[in-house]
């Protein structure tokens, strides 16, 4: 299962240079003074649910990291303490050595940062240029071709470090959890579908990724346990079922099933120890269980916070895990795909699926904002905003993400789950998606997060960022 909590190994810096008097150039003493200061800032005002810290106190020289063997002491620290990212602060100019030895010894993402130089003396001194020293440490990361963030030269206290340190905790969410993913992967791909076809080893070898594989034999066969032991959970999911959304007269002979598949989808997350499952759906669920349709379950394990891709599609649900890590886990992804034009905005496109949105994301007004169940499938209208849209895929090895940002405009009424939005230039996004590798599935999340999709995108050589509609 996928964790949202991230820990952040603080790590202070300061030149290794000879003890100068107060008030001279390159001191110890205002080193000492801003690390002490940054340090109790970032943990007072950062730390939360999500976010914790392993500092340096006790280590170097006034807990300040300046040499190889302070570097050696935070490093075992950080290795004991499982820290899943490094964040390197220049009290003055820092020491390049010691933060690329740190960086390459532990191999998690890193964030540099260069306080704002703010001390000038009478006689012309200056006691820290830690942005001069920034370049430095940076270029010592370029020679170990160790992959950095970077917040710009600024105050602790600023909106510009509050909007950076936050974004780098998201992007650290996302590569703690996309390393050695575990997809389970239930039951083969639609037999038209050769669009979603993924290559298993390929995934293992780049990024660690296990496919856990579930066949049909198993689903059914655990589907059958929970519906024979009458669980009150069934009911419990049943009357959730009932309570939430407007019926037609085909649901509800089906309830108790859909009820019954949402707790085996459950159980399967916790046997098989899964981050998000890729699922076959339409073709074979409604003939192994008589009729049966998994799309509002789908939905409802979203809002659980069990994520399933549609129609099989491996790569999907990769790329459902890493918007939901962009989040810190809060937000609900959306399983849209590319559809029909507007038939008014030539620039707006219909973002649809049979009825896989969960049902917190309903839109709060309008006539299809009432969430219906025809048939077991979901139909309503997503939220209205501003979503980011994005699909991870390959062609002949080489990996990409491609992420567009739109927002949502009023659109026809249709079945389904769906949103409407409009891009800066539709005609541009079609072109690209016809060049591939990419497919009509995306996955849509509320909220801009393509600076984090890019600074992801640096931890993995083997995956580009698609800048190609910026």
């Amino acid at each position: 299962m996928m964790d949202y909590k991230v820990k952040i190994g603080l790590v202070p810096m300061r030149r290794n240079t000879t003890d100068r008097p107060k008030g001279t150039f390159l001191t110890w003493y205002s080193a000492e003074q801003r690390g002490e200061k940054f340090v109790k800032y970032i943990e007072e005002n950062f730390a939360n649910e999500n976010v914790s810290f392993v500092d340096s106190k006790g280590l170097g020289h006034k807990d300040l990291i300046y040499d190889d063997a302070s570097a050696a002491q935070i490093i075992e620290r950080f290795k004991d303490s499982d820290v899943d990212a490094v964040f390197i602060i220049n009290c003055n100019f820092g020491n390049e050595e010691a933060a690329a030895d740190i960086a390459q010894a532990l191999n998690k993402p890193v964030l540099l940062w260069a306080p704002l130089d703010d001390e000038y003396y009478v006689d012309g001194m200056r006691p820290t240029d830690s942005q001069c020293g920034i370049f430095g440490v940076s270029r010592q990361m370029q020679r170990f071709h160790i992959p950095f963030s970077h917040i710009p030269c600024c105050e602790v206290e600023s909106d510009e470090f509050k909007e950076g340190f936050e974004s780098f905790v998201r992007v650290a969410c996302m590569v703690k959890n996309f390393k050695g993913m575990r997809i389970g992967q239930v039951g083969a791909r639609p037999q038209p579908f050769f669009s979603v076809i993924w290559n298993e080893g390929e995934l293992m070898e780049k990024f660690g990724i296990k496919i856990i594989p579930v066949n049909f034999a198993l689903i059914e066969q655990r589907m059958k346990a929970v519906m024979d032991e009458k669980s009150p959970e069934v009911d419990e999911i049943a009357d959730y079922i009932k309570n939430n959304y407007k019926l037609d007269d085909l649901t509800p002979q089906y309830i108790d099933r859909m009820a019954a598949m949402t707790i085996m989808y459950k159980r399967l997350f916790e046997e098989f120890n899964l981050d998000v499952i890729s699922a076959e759906c339409w073709t074979a669920t409604p003939v192994m269980f008589d009729g049966l349709a998994p799309c509002t379950v789908y939905g409802i394990l979203n809002d659980m916070g069990y994520l399933i891709s549609c129609e099989s599609d491996v790569h999907c649900a990769m790329t459902m895990a890493m918007l939901k890590c962009a989040t810190l886990g809060k937000g609900k992804p959306l399983f849209g795909e590319f559809t029909v034009r507007h038939p008014e905005n030539k620039n707006a496109e219909l973002l649809w699926h049979c009825g896989p949105f969960p049902i917190s994301q309903k839109a709060e007004s309008g006539v299809d904002s009432t969430p219906r169940l025809v048939n077991q499938r979901s139909w309503f209208r997503g939220k209205d905003g501003k979503y980011t849209i994005a699909r991870l895929d390959q062609e002949s090895g080489n990996y990409m993400i491609l992420p567009i940002v739109a927002d949502t405009i009023k659109g026809p009424q249709t079945h389904g789950t769906y949103i409407w939005v409009e891009f800066d230039d539709l005609k541009k996004v079609e072109n690209r998606l016809m060049e591939g590798p990419y497919i009509h599935h995306f996955v849509e999340m509320e909220g801009d997060f393509t600076k984090e999709i890019k600074e992801f995108c640096k931890y993995f050589p083997n995956l580009k960022y698609d800048s190609s509609l910026e």
